[in-house]
């Protein structure tokens, strides 16, 4: 009798450890590659797990989805190879949506829009691209905001235009007065003025590049994938997230908060 109950404990026991592993293998695994050093997007920490805002986002997704992640360290170009070759099923690293990856990649419903900014100190009276007029302009050396500065400098009539070889350099010379304002990414100073105080994006410089998740056209997740986006926008999670990473709320009508067609190649 004492060998029969031994037996009909470990029977039980191996019946659910069978029906947990196959719930752990319909849960199913999401494969994601992200690029490590492209803060506050994604980031490695010291003990090389990943950290980010579009991190935060593909681990809501997949919890919604009833998987689990697990997050590759990828180049930039090799995301698209891993696309290609089905290595991973999802690439982020604030990926813009172009007409020429659409050609070859799907893409979900933009989450992000980046644009340039105006960046003072809180005290400023600079609150515009107009009042930029006799000020002293502070751009990263090679960016796209040294690029809109060169642009329209006798347009608007800058004093002097100054390059930077680091954002640090930048703004520790806005700090002291050395310019008046600098021009930059606005996801890039939001995240660095969650941290440092006495600055402001007073300004937004509109360019329009919007990033997405990048799968196959016909991975058989898409729909399921952006529908738990236009979820995590109406509920207001990603609200919460962006306000986690950048400090500040996304502006209204922003694509980081309106449901969006998928966009279409």
């Amino acid at each position: 009798m004492l060998i029969r109950r031994r037996f009909l404990t470990l029977l039980a026991a191996a019946s659910i450890a069978g029906v947990m592993s196959l719930g752990a293998q319909a849960a199913g695994t999401l494969k994601v590659g992200a690029y490590p050093n492209n803060p506050p997007f994604e980031f490695k920490t010291a003990d090389g797990s990943f950290q980010g805002f579009e991190i935060d986002i593909t681990e809501e997704l997949a919890k919604r989805l009833g998987m689990n992640t697990d997050i590759k360290d990828y180049g930039f170009q090799a995301l698209f190879a891993g696309i290609a070759s089905r290595r991973i099923d999802v690439a982020l690293s604030s990926i813009t949506i172009t007409p020429d990856r659409l050609k070859t990649m799907g893409f979900t419903q933009p989450y992000f829009t980046s644009d340039q900014g105006i960046a003072t100190l809180d005290s400023s009276p600079i609150n515009s691209t107009a009042d930029l007029k006799g000020k002293n302009v502070g751009v990263l050396s090679g960016s796209s905001g040294e690029k809109w500065t060169t642009e329209n400098s006798a347009r608007l009539g800058f004093a002097d235009v100054k390059g930077y070889n680091s954002q640090e350099n930048m703004f520790q010379d806005l700090r002291n007065r050395r310019i008046d304002a600098a021009v930059s990414d606005v996801p890039g100073m939001q995240y660095l003025f969650a941290k440092e105080k006495g600055f402001a994006v007073k300004a937004r410089i509109e360019g329009g590049e919007q990033y997405g998740l990048m799968l196959a056209k016909d991975n058989p997740m898409f729909g399921k994938i952006n529908d738990a986006l236009s979820a995590m926008k109406t509920d207001g999670t990603m609200a919460q997230l962006y306000k986690k990473w950048f400090g500040v709320e996304p502006a209204q009508g922003s694509s980081t908060i309106s449901v969006l067609p998928v966009p279409k190649g």
